[in-house]
């Protein structure tokens, strides 16, 4: 004879999503019935609605950024523009002042083809401006698209935060509020489920949704009992919430390797867990529901038994 505990064969359990500073503001009684598309979990939005603001500020900014940096460099590159009109202006006419050498004197020749040099050699000055004008512009652009690339990224991450706010139930059944295995409770006492108001860690398992078709005793044997268990041994199963009705189950599962059980002293206590599935359910089944099981290890046919009080 054992106790154990009723547990569901397949579970949908419903974990935090990969969301920072995660709080939970709502959440479904434990046992509650649930239809498809409830919501039984839903986390504080205040934080991530704020981060979307800003992000999207972020993104704003950096299309004016943009705009205004166009509108300075088409401004600039009309500047550039009229310098290089005029340089090449300086150009011609110099060159129209050289070609006059034949009628003017050998100095004055001479000092127009010098100004013909120096004022290529302006030319060849502003175009180099206006090239380096033209680099210096395409990197701010690059510089300032960047930001805005990572403004819409992050817009978009938190777009997809805020979608993560709730968790909503894939299927029908009842909810089972998991434990919190990082809350504070007292020393010696069971693990506190998850309540609202808990701060919860990315990945967290909050609660599930058990498939109650089908169902099992967690059962956990002493260690001298171990020897005389073996696979396919029916077992006489009482719930403590239905006094009215056994049911049989059989064990199809028997843990090879002990487990420690720590309750405070310095050696631990072993025991073997088993699992024994249920034949027959009831719709009053819960998982979570604590159980009596006797474990049927030999029969003996038409023989008369009476009390121990009744020998002597």
């Amino acid at each position: 004879r054992t106790r154990g505990t009723l547990k569901s064969n397949h579970s949908i359990v419903l974990a935090a999503p990969q969301v920072p500073g995660l709080r939970i503001v709502h959440l479904m009684d434990n046992g509650r019935p649930v239809k498809k598309g409830d919501v039984v979990v839903e986390f504080d939005a205040a934080q991530q609605e704020q981060n979307v603001i800003e992000r999207t500020s972020s993104v704003r900014a950096a299309d004016g950024d943009i705009e205004q940096l166009k509108a300075t460099q088409v401004m600039n590159g009309e500047g550039d523009a009229m310098d290089k009109m005029d340089a090449e202006y300086g150009v011609e006419r110099a060159r129209l002042d050289a070609s006059k050498a034949e009628v003017l004197s050998v100095v004055d020749g001479a000092k127009n083809r010098i100004q013909v040099g120096v004022v290529e050699g302006s030319l060849q000055r502003v175009k180099a401006v206006i090239n380096a004008h033209q680099v210096g512009n395409d990197s701010d652009l690059a510089r300032v698209g960047q930001r805005k690339t990572k403004a819409v990224a992050d817009l978009a991450l938190a777009a997809g935060y805020l979608t993560m706010m709730q968790l909503r139930a894939p299927a029908d059944g009842y909810v089972n509020v998991l434990p919190n295995f990082r809350s504070q409770g007292n020393f010696g006492r069971t693990t506190p489920p998850f309540k609202e108001g808990d701060n919860v860690w990315t990945g967290a398992a909050i609660a599930e949704i058990p498939e109650l078709s089908q169902m099992y005793v967690d059962l956990s044997l002493e260690e001298v009992d171990r020897g005389k268990l073996q696979m396919g041994q029916t077992v006489r199963v009482r719930v403590d919430a239905i006094p009215d009705k056994q049911f049989e189950a059989t064990i199809d599962w028997i843990s090879p390797i002990a487990a420690l059980v720590y309750k405070g002293g310095s050696t631990p206590e072993k025991s073997f867990p088993a699992r024994a599935t249920l034949k027959f359910l009831d719709d009053r089944l819960r998982p979570g529901m604590s159980s009596t099981a006797e474990i049927i290890i030999e029969r003996q046919p038409n023989q008369l038994l009476i009390p121990i009080r009744s020998s002597f």
